[in-house]
């Protein structure tokens, strides 16, 4: 994404996400916020590192890294057409205000392409950009998890809460990935045929696709998919002995996701020290095994259950089948795997600390990214305005005018 410029005027960690990404890849940009406020999550205290985190707050970076701030005052004549300017030399128009909003700051499409017909003009938004309900907004702890499915499906029948969603932004880090994915889609065809696209990603449409294989299981059947009622709840699956999330004996959990388990199940009672099941004449066949799934999971719950997490990641490493252990973040952090592969990135914050984010998960040629803190507020206006030729006079004279920070 070298040398594309993308103009965001957006807030939150939905589509700012997609702006971070693109950050990631390459791409020059430019974070227009309110100018006095910004970006209204920098108010927000939820998830943040805490006082002795600084400037570097890990809501802010994720979605922001790599990018240049403006603070520009779009409601004043004088810093919408500074942000016509910036229009005029972008690729990529990057918004996820509502329409209203849009509207008020004339930032809607045609308003947009009347000053740059061949930019990209890509919107992120809760419900999407037709029917009833495309005025209004969502976050995606309402519209991606709990609307579209997530919720429903990570719920057990009879529960008394609804699942919640396992991390904070966690729909929101999906969908600027796809948002990411449909600016680079777009710009592919604007170099190809040289027609600009208007790219839409909504939250409920990312909560869809993550939940298709039970919608669409659901169109077919006319009917929501069998859930397991809490108090019938197992560790290993009712039709398979080796897919499961299986206690062990100081409360972690040990994942096998074994899909054909005559293939793995001799290798499974060795590791479990229960040979004497390999020739058990409940379980001596495929087809046996998958009658007698119940039994056969209950007895791998109980193995497992008798020893404690450590000794049986050590244990499996030698396993055939597919498991894995069931991590915390820190453990993600700390993983051999994710640090072999550049997946968590060094940055240094505001104050010169050596700092760490986690990396889009997109990868070229092998190479992780060199990625940089997010910016403060309005940190580049200075260098933004004066990029697009006014003189040090001019720069004084909007900010004395209150059109930019």
């Amino acid at each position: 994404m070298e040398g594309i410029k993308v103009l965001e005027v957006a807030q939150f960690t939905f589509t700012p996400a997609a702006g971070a990404v693109l950050a990631d890849w390459g791409a020059d940009v430019m974070k227009v916020e309110h100018a006095v406020t910004g970006d209204a999550q920098r108010g927000l205290k939820i998830g943040t590192g805490g006082a002795a985190a600084g400037s570097f707050q890990p809501l802010m970076e994720h979605p922001n890294r790599g990018k240049r701030s403006v603070g520009i005052a779009l409601e004043t004549e004088a810093g919408r057409a500074l942000l016509d300017e910036l229009i005029a030399e972008s690729d990529v128009f990057l918004t996820n205000f509502l329409p209203a909003a849009r509207r008020k700051l004339r930032i809607e499409v045609d308003d947009v392409r009347a000053v740059n017909p061949s930019i990209v003009y890509a919107r992120g938004s809760a419900l999407g950009p037709r029917g009833p309900e495309s005025e209004d907004g969502g976050y995606d702890g309402s519209t991606f998890w709990c609307r579209a499915g997530s919720a429903w499906g990570g719920t057990a029948a009879g529960a008394s809460m609804a699942a919640s969603m396992p991390s904070g932004a966690y729909g929101d880090s999906m969908g600027g990935m796809t948002i990411a994915g449909g600016i680079a889609a777009a710009l592919l065809k604007r170099e190809r045929t040289g027609e600009a696209s208007v790219v839409d990603v909504s939250l409920l449409s990312v909560g869809a696709w993550a939940t298709a294989l039970s919608i669409g299981t659901a169109l077919l059947l006319e009917e929501n998919p069998p859930k397991m009622p809490v108090e019938n709840m197992r560790p290993a699956i009712p039709v398979n002995p080796v897919i499961g999330t299986f206690p062990t004996s100081d409360g972690r959990f040990i994942n096998f996701t074994m899909l054909q388990p005559g293939r793995y199940w001799a290798d499974v009672c060795r590791h479990i020290d229960r040979e004497d099941l390999i020739d058990d004449p409940r379980f001596d066949t495929d087809e046996k095994l998958i009658e007698n799934a119940i039994p056969a999971g209950d007895l791998v719950a109980e193995a497992i259950a008798a020893k404690p997490y450590d000794h049986w990641v050590e244990k499996f490493e030698t396993l055939e089948g597919q498991w894995a252990k069931v991590q915390s973040p820190l453990e993600v952090a700390d993983d051999p795997q994710v640090r072999a592969n550049g997946y968590i990135l060094m940055v240094q914050d505001l104050e010169g600390n050596d700092r760490e984010l986690v990396s889009s998960p997109v990868q070229f040629d092998e190479a992780p990214y060199d990625v940089s803190r997010a910016p403060q507020f309005a940190e580049h206006t200075d260098e933004i305005v004066l990029g697009l030729g006014k003189s040090e006079d001019e720069l004084i004279q909007l900010k004395i005018d209150g059109a930019i920070t």
